[in-house]
């Protein structure tokens, strides 16, 4: 007991410290954060899957291995899909010359496979000619494109590959050679494709065109990112205000509360910057994920101060007894929780390692928020609340109240639900397909999808 009160007496002198200092705390807490949030301009987004795997995974130094002896496998593939169905016909290949033709001029295209351009092998007497399978589609009678065909099936670098056994779809597979000095030579590389893809849409009316490949995959990566960055954020930043000022019933908690978010994922992202990070996927999921715990601090503060100040006591008395009963409860919060991210560092993919040290940082930097730069700036705001008897108390402390009075109840009620979704648990999948880590919406997956349905893997006919 001693020892509590000894706590509580020092949490209360240290609230009374920031109120008594809150200019100054709030000028440092805004040029610590502004200088921190700098780093975002160091930001970059990592294209390349390869940044999933740590440098000292062996199958990837096997893998890379490989590809210094032979050739990388960064690719992109057209698939080529006409109406009718049939692609040995002159119309369809004539596309298929063409779209091999102008496929060469794309950045960093060190090689083009199609069922126009195979080098086939014929003999004609004791000489043995090879040549392009098919050239000038719309010119060769319909017998030629028929023995084309037969030589395409029985060809097992095509078939599979390029080319189904029903030949109701074809590919055109460009192999790319990435310098890597450049983090936007994939990006790059996919626009010139998509523009390449519109403009075979448009000069062969009929022809659907999808586009796949790994080079296609990074980009997509990088793309789904920052979407989800400037379109999925400011969505939940609204949401989150619209559910805050309904439970809290003040603007300037609301409006605190969402400048500790606003500062605590600025500051943590700021900072990945300035160390160097490049974002991928998961590791651009932070930001939401830093915004749901500083909720969590403000809110506890913020709830505490409202109903003291119900029941009579001064703003600045009930920011020091809000402070004073969850210094302790926030902190080990905080504590646990960039405990629980740290652990991903355990992970040999730097992306989730990378995703647990920005949020673990972001943890911290709320709880800082939470008890310095919140009590400093809720003491400069108009705050306004009616004294009220429990029969009108907000939402929020009704049902704790509730909790408490009917505890018994709760946890009979929610044990048998807990176990009852905790039965399901076996019925989850472990999969890493890179494929499936992408919506339908997105042009990518339904590409890619078609692809393996119709015609071979992205990394099958990367290989040819």
């Amino acid at each position: 007991m001693e020892r509590r009160r000894t706590v509580d007496q020092v949490v209360e002198a240290y609230a009374w410290w920031v109120l008594r200092w809150r200019w100054p705390i709030l000028i440092l807490t805004i040029v610590a954060t502004v200088l921190a949030a700098r780093g975002g301009g160091f930001l970059t987004f990592s294209t390349n899957y390869r940044a999933f795997f740590s440098k000292a995974n062996p199958q990837l130094a096997t893998f890379e291995a490989l590809q210094d002896i032979y050739t990388k496998n960064d690719n992109i593939l057209f698939v080529l899909a006409p109406e009718d169905g049939q692609v040995f016909t002159g119309t369809t290949l004539n596309a298929v010359e063409h779209l091999t033709r102008e496929a060469w001029k794309l950045p960093y295209a060190m090689r083009v496979d199609s069922v126009t351009n195979f080098q086939h092998t014929r003999a004609d007497g004791d000489d043995l000619i090879v040549a392009d399978l098919v050239t000038e589609a719309l010119n060769q009678p319909p017998e030629a494109l028929t023995e084309a065909q037969q030589v395409a099936l029985r060809e097992p670098l095509l078939l599979d590959r390029l080319i189904p056994p029903a030949t109701h779809v074809t590919g055109v597979n460009v192999t790319l050679q990435l310098p890597g000095k450049n983090l936007a030579e994939v990006t790059i590389a996919a626009a010139k494709a998509r523009q390449l893809a519109a403009e075979i849409r448009e000069a062969h009316p009929g022809m659907a065109v999808y586009l796949t490949g790994v080079t296609m995959l990074n980009n997509a990566f990088s793309e789904s990112s920052r979407r989800d960055m400037s379109q999925l954020l400011p969505i939940m930043y609204l949401a989150m205000l619209i559910i805050m000022f309904w439970l809290l019933r003040s603007i300037s908690g609301t409006v605190a509360t969402l400048l500790v978010i606003a500062f605590s994922a600025a500051g943590a992202m700021g900072l990945a910057g300035w160390t160097g990070l490049s974002l991928t996927g998961p590791s651009a999921q932070a930001p939401t994920m830093i915004m749901t715990l500083a909720v969590a601090d403000s809110i506890h503060i913020l709830v505490i101060m409202l109903r003291e100040m119900r029941q009579g006591l001064g703003k600045r008395e009930a920011l020091v007894e809000s402070l004073r009963l969850n210094m302790q409860p926030v902190f080990l919060t905080s504590l646990t929780t960039a405990i629980g991210f740290l652990s991903m560092n355990f992970s040999d993919a730097p992306p989730f390692r990378h995703l647990g040290n920005i949020t673990a940082t972001g943890v911290g930097l709320a709880f800082v928020h939470s008890v310095l730069f919140l009590p400093a700036f809720m003491s400069l705001l108009p705050v306004r609340v009616k004294p009220c008897d429990t029969a009108s108390w907000p939402m929020i402390d009704r049902v704790g109240e509730f909790v408490v009075r009917r505890h018994r109840a709760v946890l009979w009620v929610s044990a048998p639900i807990v176990v009852m979704l905790a039965l399901w648990i076996p019925r989850n999948e472990l999969n890493d397909q890179f494929v499936n880590y992408f919506n339908k919406s997105i042009a990518f997956r339904t590409d890619t999808d078609f692809a393996m349905e119709n015609l071979a893997s992205i990394m099958g006919s990367a290989t040819l």
